[in-house]
C-alpha cells in the first residue's frame, strides 16, 4: 500500500477511536481544523453521537452539510447553527418514529441564519407547523429540495409560501399532510411552476382530481408525481385536455387502488396509448406507471 494510503487509513482509524471516547475528549475537538471536523461530523452523525450538548463543539462556520437523521437532537441543537451560514444541506428526517423535539422555533432559527440552504429534509417532524415552513420559504430563496412528508401540522399556508418565494424549488414532498387542492394550486402556479420536477402528495386525504390536473397543467418539467392513498382522486369527470408532453416524461404515477388505476388509464388515453390489456402496459407506460394493482 502506498505511504499516503497508509497515512489516510491511520488518520481515519484515529478519528474512529476518538468518536468512541467522545465524552472524554469533547473539549479537545473545538479547536480542530474544519477538514477534520467535517470527518468527525460524518462519523458521529452516522453513529448517532451528535447531541444538544456537544453539537456546539463539533460545528464550524464553513460546514455545508449536516445529516442528523440518526441523532437525538432538539430545537436546542438547531439554535447552534446560527454561525453555519454556508450550510446547504440539512437532514432532520426521522428514520422510523415521529421526531417530536424539532419544532417551528428551531426551524425558524435555522432559516434566518442559513439562507443558502438548497436541501432540507424534515420528514416526520410531527411538531413542525406552517410557521416554520414559511420562514424557510421567505429566507431560503435558493431552496431546491424540501421534504415535509408525515408532518401533520402542514397546511395550505406552507404551500402558498413556497409558491410565493422559492423560484428554484424542484422537488417537494408534502405527503400525509393536511393540504387541499387550493394549496397545491397555489404551489404549482407560483414562481416554481416551471422548475418543479418531483411532487410527492400521497396519503393527502383532502386532495381531489383538481390537484393532479393543476400539476399537469402548470408544471411542464414534472416527471415524478406520487398521489397514492388519496381517496378523493379518482379521475372521474376529468375534462379532456392534452397533457401528452407532460405525461410522456412522467416517470412514476404511484397507484395503490383501483380508483388510482383508472386515473392512470386516463393518462394513457391522453398520450394516445391504449389502456392496459391483460394487466400489462405498453413499454412507454411501463416506465411511467408502477401500480401494485397490476401485479
Amino acid at each position: 500500500m502506498p505511504r499516503c494510503g497508509r497515512v489516510g487509513r491511520l488518520f481515519e482509524l484515529c478519528l474512529w477511536l476518538l468518536t468512541k471516547n467522545i465524552p472524554r475528549y469533547i473539549s479537545d475537538i473545538k479547536p480542530l481544523p474544519p477538514n477534520i471536523k467535517d470527518k468527525l461530523i460524518q462519523i458521529m452523525s452516522f453513529q448517532g453521537q451528535i447531541t444538544d450538548s456537544n453539537i456546539s463543539e463539533i460545528l464550524h462556520p464553513a460546514v455545508e452539510s449536516l445529516d442528523l437523521r440518526s441523532c437525538d437532537i432538539s430545537d436546542a441543537a438547531l439554535m447552534h447553527l446560527g454561525n453555519c451560514r454556508k450550510l446547504k444541506k440539512l437532514h432532520l428526517n426521522s428514520a422510523k418514529e415521529n421526531r417530536t423535539s424539532i419544532t417551528s422555533e428551531g426551524i425558524k432559527a435555522v432559516a434566518s441564519s442559513c439562507v443558502y440552504l438548497l436541501e432540507t429534509s424534515l420528514k416526520r417532524c410531527s411538531n413542525l407547523t406552517d410557521e416554520g415552513v414559511s420562514a424557510l420559504a421567505i429566507h431560503c430563496r435558493f431552496l431546491r429540495i424540501l421534504d415535509l412528508g408525515g408532518c401533520p401540522g402542514i397546511t395550505d399556508r406552507s404551500l402558498r409560501a413556497l409558491g410565493d418565494n422559492c423560484p428554484q424549488l424542484r422537488s417537494v414532498d408534502f405527503s400525509a399532510t393536511q393540504v387541499t387542492d387550493g394549496g397545491v394550486i397555489a404551489l404549482v402556479s407560483g414562481v416554481c411552476s416551471k422548475k418543479l420536477e418531483e411532487i410527492h402528495m400521497g396519503h393527502c386525504v383532502n386532495l381531489t382530481d383538481e390537484a393532479v390536473e393543476a400539476v399537469l397543467t402548470c408544471c411542464p418539467q414534472i416527471h415524478i408525481l406520487l398521489f397514492h392513498g388519496c381517496p378523493l382522486i379518482t379521475g372521474a369527470d376529468f375534462p379532456p385536455r392534452d397533457h401528452s408532453e407532460q405525461v410522456k416524461t412522467l416517470r412514476d404515477v404511484a397507484c395503490a387502488s383501483k380508483s388510482d388505476l383508472k386515473w392512470s388509464c386516463h393518462l394513457a388515453f391522453h398520450t394516445e396509448i391504449s389502456p392496459p390489456q391483460n394487466g400489462t402496459f405498453p413499454p412507454l407506460l411501463s416506465s411511467v406507471t408502477r401500480c401494485p394493482t397490476l401485479s
